[in-house]
């Protein structure tokens, strides 16, 4: 990779994006789980979550030669996981009185559509979930720069360390966090090399022009 490269993580909410971002401290890297500013984006190695999700195109522009690692999951698994999470997050997704990042809000409601009333049946965000990880394997076809992982599978973490080029060794695992109605394990965990969501630079705390 060269100097602009990042790993982007840019599977779905509850599919391990904290996990994988704790092993990825782990090995050495810098790491933002969510990232809403230039900044951020300009101090991780690695950025995962929103807005990565929504945005993976753009990033591969703005980030030639840049590796991205797709999290699947068993939908039984996820959807229960999501909508607990949905249902929590919804007062601050709300676009005029929510009070969570103007980004994250975009990157959620452009996925999940998160102004339906029937934003957390099991259709709609089947429906989703599906539609998501048709559009990355369709714009990834044929290269070489996505992996596509279930962290529950065995090989997992060997996967990834083949992909990264990390060292590897026999019976490693990736963390279990943010279990069951767990959603925040992320801010909790203490690491020298995570970096600000909101992390501020020369254009202070403003986001990509795409």
């Amino acid at each position: 990779m060269n100097e602009e490269s990042k790993i982007f993580v840019i599977g779905l909410p509850r599919t391990g994006t904290t996990s994988i971002s704790v092993a990825m401290l782990e090995a050495g890297f810098k790491v933002a789980h969510t990232a809403f500013t230039k900044e951020a984006f300009r101090l991780a190695d690695v950025i995962s979550d929103a807005p990565c999700f929504s945005d993976f195109k753009q990033l591969d522009q703005l980030f030639p030669g840049s590796k991205f690692i797709y999290l699947d999951r068993e939908l039984k698994h996820w959807l229960p996981s999501m909508q607990r999470l949905l249902n929590k997050m919804a007062p601050a997704l709300k676009p005029k009185t929510g009070s969570f990042s103007p980004v994250l809000k975009r990157s959620f409601n452009e996925t999940f559509v998160t102004n339906n009333d029937k934003l957390l049946s099991d259709l709609h965000l089947t429906n989703c979930y599906l539609k998501h990880k048709k559009q990355v394997q369709s714009y990834f076809k044929e290269r070489e720069n996505l992996l596509i992982i279930n962290l529950s599978e065995h090989d997992s973490f060997y996967k990834l360390c083949l992909f990264l080029s990390l060292p590897y060794q026999d019976g490693q695992l990736f963390p279990h966090l943010n279990q069951g109605s767990q959603v925040a394990n992320w801010k909790a965990y203490k690491h020298k090399n995570k970096i600000s969501s909101f992390s501020s630079g020369k254009d202070h705390r403003q986001f990509f022009n795409y």
